[in-house]
């Protein structure tokens, strides 16, 4: 039976710069490692941003609308849109992306994605995600909420070890 892939957490906020600054990175990892690699997106909503509970929660729904990576991308290319609009940004995002906004709007009133919401964040607080974004890749914890610098190259050289102990590189 052959072992899983390695996963890659990516604890995240949709309403944070630092978040976005992240982007370059994580489209070249997804480049790079395909399906090889699990990216996850782990919510960690941080009280200093007002809408971040709701932008994760819109982010559940995009993933289960099949488009959670390019709904997150775009949402957090535009971070100061996001600060100034608030929910009605994240409905907009969703019809612009061709996802089902009503769904969306829906979705933020009726709360279906506030327990993976809380149960990310309280897994995050567990293992010591202090901001975002924050990176676990085999068992190691990666802070990115200072600098971006570096932080790459380590994911990669985990994934790298990780795959060919799976025999997988």
């Amino acid at each position: 039976m052959n072992a899983p892939n390695p996963i890659l957490d990516v604890w995240c906020e949709l309403q944070c710069p630092d978040c976005r600054s992240a982007l370059d990175d994580l489209r070249a990892l997804r480049e790079r490692y395909g399906d090889r690699v699990e990216l996850r997106l782990r919510h960690f909503p941080l009280e200093k941003h007002k809408h971040s509970f709701a932008g994760a929660q819109a982010a559940e729904e995009a993933f289960a609308q099949g488009k959670g990576w390019p709904y997150v991308e775009a949402v957090l290319g535009r971070v100061e849109e996001f600060d100034r609009k608030g929910e009605p940004f994240l409905v907009e995002v969703a019809g612009e992306l061709g996802l089902d906004a009503e769904e969306f709007d829906t979705a933020l009133i009726d709360g279906r994605h506030i327990l993976i919401v809380d149960a990310d964040q309280a897994e995050g607080k567990v293992i010591g995600v202090t901001g975002t974004p924050t990176y676990e890749i085999g068992g190691e914890l990666l802070h990115g909420g200072k600098s971006q610098e570096g932080l790459r190259e380590r994911i990669e050289e985990i994934a790298d070890r990780l795959l060919a102990e799976a025999g997988r590189a």
